[in-house]
């Protein structure tokens, strides 16, 4: 681990996220945006005769639910440190420099990248896994870091 982060970690008596934690996280936020999604377009999928028009129906709107994302992600880590599946699993977002809140432009920039590194297969996350800060590639670009509550 980067020598300057164990040291504001063991000086603020903090501890960094486990993997499982972070993981669980994103599967509810995942589960709760699809949720919402199902919601917004529920007339057109119960309209769709099969998988396969559903599946069309879901592509038609890739771009939208991309933007859905990115604005989630950005308003909940910039006004509370956390989204909902982060806060339901009690990890918060800290900037490293103040150790507070990411503000409206790394809140933005951790969003972007969030979402490039789904759509990359998932890359950005794995090198979390292996960092030994356990930072993404949406956490090394905000200069973040997700500590226990």
């Amino acid at each position: 681990m980067n020598e300057e982060i164990e040291n504001i970690l063991h000086r603020e008596q903090m501890t960094l996220a486990s993997i499982s934690k972070r993981a669980t996280a994103f599967f509810i936020d995942e589960l709760l945006l699809s949720f919402v999604l199902v919601l917004a377009l529920w007339d057109s999928f119960a309209a769709a005769k099969d998988m396969q028009e559903m599946i069309e129906l879901t592509n038609m709107f890739v771009l939208e639910f991309l933007a859905i994302k990115i604005i989630y992600q950005a308003f909940f880590i910039m006004q509370y440190g956390a989204s909902i599946g982060k806060l339901v699993m009690k990890i918060h977002v800290i900037e490293i420099a103040t150790l507070q809140n990411p503000n409206v432009l790394n809140s933005l920039n951790r969003a972007i990248f969030r979402v490039i590194s789904e759509l990359i297969f998932y890359l950005g996350f794995l090198w979390g896994i292996f960092d030994p800060s356990r930072q993404t590639w949406h956490d090394k670009t905000a200069k973040t870091l997700v500590v226990n509550a």
